[in-house]
């Protein structure tokens, strides 16, 4: 992540935020965009909003009350899979908003979804991209990836994942064909 203001903005502020409940609270960051998110067209980076992505999960790792667990644990966010969807360009000086919500959860990964909306001018309360995000967070001194049940009661969340909607059900049945063909032998182009 080359956001080293933002992601230090983000480290003072966040724990003067509101906390969010889980799994119904959103992080919303407020932001804009800056010369060094733009690419040679003169709107975002389409990499730029992955690294803004980063962004998002940490507030929401922080404000839900993860964010001690993860320090003392020295547990690493990891990305699994994402999925964007670009919609309008974002461009110079353009505010937005990214909103970052909890979906559900799997044994070992975190659903979420994160969005892009303009706010103010003409487009306001539009869709710039949205995405979904699976992720988990490991444990490099255990080498494995520290169960979601272990991390929801650790913010106080006993219930039951929400059930994934139709596009995430899709999102996740994408994950798992892509995840198989990388273990399948290559096939030859010329037979």
């Amino acid at each position: 992540m080359n956001l080293w203001l933002r992601l230090a903005w983000l480290l003072m502020t966040a724990p003067f935020r509101p906390r969010l409940v889980m799994p119904a609270g959103v992080s919303t960051l407020a932001l804009r965009v800056l010369p060094n998110d733009l690419d040679i067209s003169l709107h975002m980076n389409n990499g730029r909003y992955l690294q803004i992505m980063d962004l998002g999960r940490l507030d929401l790792i922080i404000r839900s009350g993860l964010g001690g667990a993860v320090w003392r644990n020295a547990w690493t966010p990891v990305v699994n899979a994402a999925l964007i969807r670009f919609r309008r360009e974002l461009r110079p000086f353009d505010r937005y908003r990214l909103e970052t919500r909890v979906l559900g959860w799997l044994d070992q990964a975190v659903l979420i979804e994160q969005s892009f909306i303009f706010a103010g001018g003409g487009r306001e309360g539009q869709v710039a991209a949205r995405a979904l995000f699976k992720g988990a967070l490991y444990d490099r001194s255990a080498q494995r990836y520290v169960p979601v049940a272990e991390m929801m009661q650790l913010i106080g969340v006993s219930e039951p994942s929400p059930l994934p909607s139709a596009e995430v059900e899709s999102f996740l049945s994408a994950d798992r064909a892509m995840r198989e063909a990388g273990r399948s032998p290559r096939l030859d182009p010329d037979a």
